[in-house]
């Protein structure tokens, strides 16, 4: 027993002793509680959803239900013409669109959901989950608009009449304006009426429920594509764990050859010191650029993923794996056992996954935490991945998103090697 005992207290003594694996063991945990705790504390905190709202009718219908829709705080919505928003969107720049096409006044959003005047709602294709919500909204902000100044109850009806009336009996106004107001004002009044009898005939049934506004939903894809399929969407991400996978592996060697001699042994050899860390780097290259392609050529051959420009996508690929290889040079140094090493790598890495979007929804994160989410490298790598496939990227657009990742893979070998010639010192 005292055998037993001796054995326990002399880990736990080795233990408190290594500082990088006692952090990752008590420290970090206490971390993550509060990491959480300040992501998932209330709703209140949630980051207004950024939308464009394209108003192409310019009528007082469409007028109002910008300011409605401005006036939300879960929005966050910026005036744009549709050609400039149609490509924030497709660059994930923002999550959707609100179009208020020419004659979107005339039906007030209740027209056919096929008519070229009803609501357009464009969604970024990997945000489909706030789709249902936007829809929430934008029929909020419709009736707010129509019910701030009329009810659907008869004094509401009246006053629309009197209105009427006023408009027909008031010689100051033009004959054509006095005719398309007093127009105006009947449509709204039969509406109003129509409305009234569809929910007192069917308070909680579906007719009630298809008395909303009509809205077209459009993914904004790259203009030739075709319906992509879902996988489209996810394979980047999945590409994300193949390289922090790699990145893992190769850390963990590195810290192995260190502790067993093999890197001494490399030194003595007749081989530079920048020989062998580009050897290894090279390795770790070679090993994410073939995971990543055998997950392509699964993802393409078995679930119908297309490749529509194999050049981007190869300079995404080859810019996420060399940014990896810096952070698996960086993580390696990290610590001096394998534990330290490997506790400090994925908490790093999950991390960068978590504020990257990968594993948290950007709908769910406070708003402090999506403009953190500009710092992690997952999210530019499966930016990147994402404009090569079905974002329909330019080069132009492709060159933020692949010089973040190339600039970070250089810095991180920089360092990386510097630390590992003084640790080897």
């Amino acid at each position: 027993m005292n055998a037993i005992l001796a054995i326990a207290l002399k880990d736990l003594k080795l233990l408190a002793r290594d500082k990088s694996g006692f952090f990752w063991v008590l420290l970090f945990p206490l971390l993550i509680a509060l990491f959480f705790g300040s992501v998932f504390a209330g709703g209140e905190s949630r980051a207004p959803m950024p939308i464009a709202v394209v108003d192409q009718d310019g009528s007082a219908f469409s007028h109002s239900m910008a300011d409605e829709l401005a006036k939300s705080e879960a929005l966050h919505v910026h005036d744009m013409p549709l050609d400039s928003a149609r490509t924030a969107v497709r660059q994930g720049r923002l999550t959707a669109y609100v179009l208020f096409p020419k004659g979107s006044g005339q039906s007030l959003g209740f027209g056919s959901a096929n008519d070229s005047s009803s609501i357009e709602l464009g969604l970024d294709p990997s945000r489909r989950a706030e789709a249902g919500y936007l829809k929430g909204l934008v029929t909020q902000a419709l009736f707010s608009s129509l019910m701030g100044s009329f009810t659907m109850e008869a004094p509401g009806r009246e006053a629309i009449r009197e209105r009427i009336a006023s408009i027909e009996s008031d010689t100051t106004i033009a004959a054509t304006r006095r005719g398309d107001l007093a127009t105006f004002y009947r449509n709204l009044d039969q509406m109003m009426g129509s409305l009234d009898r569809v929910q007192r005939a069917a308070p909680d049934s579906a007719a009630r429920r298809n008395a909303g506004p009509r809205i077209r939903t459009r993914d904004m894809t790259a203009e030739a594509a075709e319906p992509r399929s879902a996988f489209e969407v996810t394979f980047p991400s999945a590409v994300m764990w193949a390289l922090i996978g790699v990145c893992m592996s190769f850390a963990i060697s590195i810290v192995h050859e260190r502790l067993t001699g093999t890197l001494l042994r490399l030194r003595l050899a007749p081989i530079s010191r920048t020989q062998v860390l580009l050897g290894k780097a090279l390795a770790a290259f070679l090993a994410a650029m073939g995971s990543t392609g055998l997950l392509l050529t699964f993802a393409s051959l078995v679930l119908g993923v297309r490749i529509t420009n194999p050049a981007a996508l190869l300079a995404a690929l080859a810019a996420s794996a060399f940014c990896f290889v810096g952070i698996m040079m960086v993580i390696s140094t990290l610590g001096r056992t394998h534990q330290a090493v490997s506790g400090a790598g994925w908490a790093i890495l999950l991390v960068m996954s978590m504020t990257g979007g990968g594993m948290i929804p950007l709908i769910a994160m406070p708003s402090w935490m999506v403009t953190l989410s500009h710092l992690s490298l997952v999210k530019w790598g499966v930016l990147a991945v994402e404009g090569a496939i079905w974002r329909g990227f330019s080069w132009s657009e492709m060159a933020l998103p692949l010089g973040i990742l190339v600039a970070v893979g250089a810095l991180g070998l920089a360092i990386g090697a510097r630390r590992l010639e003084r640790a080897q010192s």
